[in-house]
């Protein structure tokens, strides 16, 4: 078995994106019979253990339907106005389909301004991983409702690689109406070949991605490219496979080469470092005493509050801080979940008195070690 396809039998943390095409049965309504299917593969695999968010387009498709348009509107109003009507029946067929095994879901709509936001962002990302951990499927779609031309992520796909970089994903599943990338347009070229496995990186992948959206979707291969390429900044590796497929989700699970598998030029905590290094700005420091120095060196766990002596700069939750030893060398740097005057506040003081002293809590520690990075 391929060395890579079999490193996805250990994973366990996965983004899967179903597109309009497949979901919608040509513009008819809800394809409920395949949903079920999706349903059934996906519970089966969050039974088992694992953890795993949905992002599923549809809502647009199942509002036309509802509304018997046979064509996408082009008007924004009218857009947001389906995406509305059909949101209330696409969330409903999730749930239904999943409480018949013993799971519940979650609808969780976002916008890019959730995801650029840096205070916005730890907040979806701290309900998302507190979703994950009860054991509740996340369904998220874009909130086209709300949502202006100039905040749109343009498509699902995006969308879902920007989850999977939220959540740290191990596995970015692209489930789409093709087979999978191929070497060029297979309707046009009948000596095409289906690309098993590539680096996101590969040049070859430029030349073969064009293609174009369905009348129901806006993504085409390209957008599958660039969404690859967005999960891999952090370490998330991409399928493109075929949602029609016989027990598609179950057989990726298995190892089989089931489509295009895209790889990441960098592991998870090397893009992760990357990312928080060379992207933002650090807003302020902490000075660490010398048992959180120990800890975090050798541990890899969170920084709490207790282990804080001293709190600098003017910076806003959701930023960027260095934090140092006791003789200013850097020890790490991450994305604090408190602004500077709660920090200082909570400084040196056990994570269960952070809601007596502040009056409130949003996180036991001062960085969770997912957004934290050791500085060498």
């Amino acid at each position: 078995m391929n060395t890579s396809r079999d490193k996805i039998r250990s994973t366990r943390r996965w983004v899967v994106k179903i597109g309009s095409a497949l979901l919608t049965a040509d513009g008819k309504g809800l394809a409920r019979e395949s949903l079920s299917s999706w349903v059934e593969q996906m519970a089966g695999w969050v039974l088992a253990g694992n953890e795993l968010v949905l992002v599923s387009s549809g809502a647009v498709a199942e509002g036309m339907s509802r509304m018997g348009w046979n064509s996408r509107p082009t008007s924004l109003h009218e857009l947001q106005a389906a995406a509305a009507i059909g949101q209330m029946g696409l969330i409903r067929a999730y749930e239904t389909c999943f409480l018949k095994w013993g799971l519940h879901t979650a609808q969780v709509l976002l916008t890019h301004d959730d995801l650029i936001d840096r205070s916005r962002y730890l907040n979806s990302r701290s309900t998302l991983r507190t979703l994950l951990e009860l054991g509740v499927v996340p369904v998220v779609n874009e909130n086209d409702t709300v949502a202006t031309e100039e905040l749109r992520f343009g498509d699902n796909d995006t969308l879902a690689a920007l989850v999977a970089n939220l959540v740290e994903a191990d596995l970015l599943v692209l489930l789409t109406d093709q087979d999978g990338l191929y070497s060029s347009d297979p309707r046009y070229n009948d000596f095409a070949e289906l690309i098993s496995e590539s680096r996101v990186d590969a040049p070859l992948l430029d030349e073969v991605a064009g293609g174009s959206a369905g009348g129901l979707g806006r993504g085409g291969m390209v957008t599958k490219v660039r969404a690859a390429r967005l999960a891999a900044r952090s370490g998330t590796a991409t399928i493109i496979a075929p949602g029609r497929g016989e027990d598609v989700l179950s057989r990726i699970a298995q190892g089989e080469q089931m489509g295009t598998l895209l790889t990441p030029v960098q592991g998870a905590e090397a893009a992760r470092k990357q990312w928080l290094a060379g992207h933002l700005q650090v807003r302020g420091r902490l000075v660490l005493d010398d048992g959180a120095v120990k800890v975090l060196r050798e541990s890899g766990r969170s920084l709490l509050s207790v282990g804080v002596k001293k709190v600098s700069g003017r910076f806003s939750r959701g930023e960027v801080v260095s934090c140092v030893d006791s003789h200013g060398h850097e020890v790490a740097r991450g994305l604090v979940n408190y602004g500077a005057d709660e920090a200082d506040r909570i400084k040196g003081q056990p994570s269960s008195r952070i809601g007596e002293i502040l009056g409130y809590i949003d996180e036991e520690e001062l960085i969770h070690r997912d957004n934290l990075v050791l500085v060498i």
